[in-house]
Order: C-alpha cells, then structure tokens, then sequence
C-alpha cells in the first residue's frame, strides 16, 4: 500500500475501487498503464483509455495479456490470460502530463475462472505472505537496498558476435573521463562524496520526491555509492512483503525514466564496470507477531532472538541454492568475488559486512526493537524481488521449523583469511557462476516448495540456464589481450 505524509508522519494509504475512479475523475486521468512484473523481473505495461476503464473490469480483470508473448508465463496453445490491477497501487505518472496517465499494478489470473497464474511473480510473494501465517506468525517486514547505477551514455555492439563485440561507458564522474568538465573519482572512492564531485544529488533528488510523492514509497536518505561513475543508492522504508517488492519495481521505473529526463540511462546491472564496486540489493527482513518483533529478544548479547538465529540458519544452510534466485544473471558472479565489499562467503555476524547474513547493531533497546532484522546482503538487483523475498522466507521457514542453528557468528574480516583458516571455521563459498548455483539449486529445492510450484522452480532454471549457454559459447575480448599471442 501506498503512503503518504501528514503532520510529518507517515499513515498508509488504501484505495477503493470507488475511490479510484473517483480520482481518475477528479484528476482528469486520461490513461490508465496497467503495469505487471514477468517471472525474469521485467516490467511490463499495457495502456488502456480512462473512459473505458469500468469498475467491472476492476473487479473481473481486463482480456489483455497473451502470456506467450512474456518470457515465462505460458505457452502458445494456452495463453490466454486476465490482467486484474490492485486498486492500492493507483499513482499518478508524474512525467506523463501532455496526456495524464495513472498507473495500476496487476495480478495475473488465468481466464475462464482457472485461478492465478501460477508464475505470476507477484503471486508468488502474496503466498508467501499467506505461508508466513499458518507458521504462527502474522506478517513479515522487508527493506530492500538498491543499488544502480546512473551513465552519461552506453554503448555496446553485440549484433555480429561473429565480427566483433564491445561496450564502452561514459561518465563526467569516471577517471576515464577526458571531456574536462568535473571531477572524476577513482574506482571504489564513490561513497559519500560532496558535490561537485557527486553530480547526482539533484537527480536522486527528483526521485525521491516522486517515489514519496506520486508512489506513496517513503524514502529516508540517498547518496552516491562506492563505485565511480554515478553509482547510486535511494533508501526505501521498509513495509510488508508484496508491498516492498512492489516498491522495489516501482523504484527502478522511477530511476530510469527519470535518467532519461536527464539525458543519461540507468541500470540494475550488478557489475557493469570492471575492478570496481557492484551493486547489490541487500535484504533486510524480520517477522512479527501482532506488535511485537519476532527477532528481537532483549537478553541476546546481540538482541537477536531464537526465532532469528534459525531464519539465519536457514538462509546460511540454503544459501547456494538461493543464489540462482538473489543473483540470477551471468553478470551477479563477477560482483560476488572478494575485494569489492559484496560478500562471497557463507557466515554471518553482528555489524560485520563481509559476511553474507549482518544483524545491524547501530541501536540497542527495547525503544529500538522494531528495527532489530537480519540483512542479507548477496541480492543483487537484477533479481525479481518478489521471487528473492518469498525465496528468502522459504529458507528462513525452513530453518525455524528445523531448527537450523547458524554456528558461531564470524567477527574477523572474512576477506582477509586464508582457504585454511575459512575450512576451518566451516565458511563456505557462494557459487562461483550461474550455472554452478543452478545445479545447487536443482540438488536442493525442496525447501522451496511451500510457497513455489515445481513448474516455477523448473522455468526459473530453464531460462537461466538459456542466458548461461548464450554467454558461455561466445569469446569475451579481455580474452584477445590474454590469449591472442599464444
């Protein structure tokens, strides 16, 4: 659900249908953007005329979706598939003003009264929020950290893989610049720089300022992250499940269609510039009962309870198996390697960010429970958060109900110890390509299956596994500096 600010608090917002037409109305909304997430976590939309949009077809659903056509979805003898939008995501696009367009996320529903879509990604998150409560809790808060980043330009040549391929970045803020107007940073000094040297504020500005004011998606801070070239970071707030993997989508809409407003482009892409930072998507989590947080328990050294160490148990046990779902791209594995603050290593810890699990220790007290979480820190954000949350809850579940017990916490810098020292202490290492977390998440999916179907977990691999053929069949050109002279 939506937000918006009164009195300088926040208050969370539903929407009729009643109320929505209402506004549609009232606002003079001329389009309605029936917008919808396919299973790879691409955003799709198709666009319908206000005056012909009827409560029925709010209720009903609208015939407008050949689910063959979306990578995923369905087959084309059987394709025929309802659009059903979520009243509580109505928003006003705010670039749209020659003709006023407001914006609905849709369910997917099979026709003929067959039920929901079963690869419906937003479904999915919705069953987990359901699985979460016959497990006796009553909900599940997530804040996702997303990072991007933001060029001047991009190019690339990929359209005769035979003849040649490449790409090439440009960016005022990037030491290769040669343009002569700003102040370039060097590779992994982006974090917190001042303007003039970060040229984005006014950009991650504007975001912000739709996010909250037009998508009712509080954010509560914003800076240039650690990589050169505009790499970027707008916090969200968190919220229930399906509403932030709402958010999440809503978000990198936001970004990129404001980066073109900029004359610039914006990307999710984990690690678009070598020997730099990437940018990943941590994910914040906790459960509730009524009130009260489930994974806050004030006589822990750490104040982290029971129930939290064993959803970290879970998440720390399952951890290679989720990587094919937090990190589903070729890409994702050149940013989970050590040297670049991702973590590439199976641990946890309290405040210690080399570790894949981090219990955030900034404050302590029961006036602070509500922020007590875990913070899992290997997404990135190519994934589709509603398979990444229900995912992670089907690990952490798992480890509740089995009592899997996370180990001793790792204090030290992870990064700075030896293949000896990790073997050890029994730190293992997160898959080292895709096609290596595929076959981990093939031997070990059973844990899934509460809230994914096997025909989900079947296509998540098939696609995965196409985009792993397609890049292991082609030569990358790094390889003609290495090789060309043998």
């Amino acid at each position: 659900m939506p937000y918006k600010v009164s009195h300088g608090k926040a208050i969370q917002v539903s929407y009729s249908p009643d109320e929505v037409f209402s506004r549609i109305q009232h606002e003079g909304i001329q389009f309605i953007d029936l917008q919808f997430t396919g299973l790879t976590g691409h955003f799709h939309h198709t666009t319908i005329s206000a005056n012909t949009f009827t409560p029925e077809q709010m209720r009903d659903g609208l015939p407008k979706l050949d689910g063959s056509s979306i990578v995923g979805f369905t087959t084309v003898e059987d394709s025929d598939l309802l659009l059903k939008p979520d009243p509580n995501t109505f928003a006003i696009i705010p670039w749209m003003t020659e003709n006023k367009t407001a914006r609905l996320l849709c369910d997917v529903y099979w026709g003929e009264d067959r039920g929901r879509l079963s690869r419906d990604p937003r479904g999915i998150a919705q069953k987990a929020e359901e699985y979460i409560k016959t497990q006796g809790y009553d909900f599940s808060t997530w804040g996702p950290e997303v990072e991007f980043f933001v060029f001047d330009k991009v190019h690339w040549d990929v359209l005769t893989p035979y003849k040649g391929q490449s790409y090439s970045i440009e960016s005022k803020e990037a030491p290769w610049s040669n343009d002569g107007d700003g102040y370039p940073m060097g590779l992994q000094e982006g974090y917190y720089p001042s303007p003039p040297s970060d040229t984005l504020s006014p950009f991650r500005n504007e975001c912000v300022n739709i996010l909250s004011n037009n998508f009712g998606i509080l954010c509560d801070n914003h800076h240039h992250e650690v990589a050169t070239a505009g790499q970027c970071e707008i916090d969200i707030m968190y919220d229930h499940m399906t509403n932030a993997a709402d958010a999440a989508q809503s978000y990198k809409y936001v970004i990129k269609n404001v980066a073109q407003k900029y004359g610039k482009v914006a990307t999710c892409m984990p690690k678009p510039i070598a020997m730099d930072a990437g940018s990943g998507m941590h994910v914040n989590v906790s459960l509730w009962k009524g009130n009260e947080n489930a994974f806050y328990d004030p006589d822990d050294e750490i104040e982290l309870s029971q129930a939290g160490r064993y959803f970290c148990g879970g998440i720390i046990n399952h951890a290679k198996a989720l990587s094919a779902i937090c990190n589903p791209t070729t890409n994702s594995y050149h940013r989970l390697v050590p040297g670049y603050e991702a973590p590439a290593y199976i641990a946890w810890s309290a405040g210690n960010r080399s570790a894949i699990v981090r219990v955030p220790k900034h404050l302590r007290g029961k006036r602070h429970s509500k922020l007590k979480r875990l913070e899992f820190r290997a997404p990135d954000p190519s994934s589709n958060p509603y398979l990444v949350f229900a995912a992670v809850t089907a690990a952490g579940m798992d480890g509740i109900k089995k009592k899997m017990d996370p180990g001793e916490q790792v204090r030290d810098d992870i990064f700075k110890m030896t293949k000896s020292d990790r073997a050890k202490r029994g730190i293992g290492v997160l898959p080292k390509s895709l096609g290596e977390a595929l076959d981990e998440l093939e031997s070990d999916r059973k844990f899934l299956n509460p809230i994914y179907t096997n025909d989900v977990i079947d296509k998540i691999i098939e696609l995965e596994r196409r985009d792993q053929r397609e890049i292991a069949i082609r030569p990358h050109p790094h390889e003609f500096y290495l090789y060309f002279d043998v």
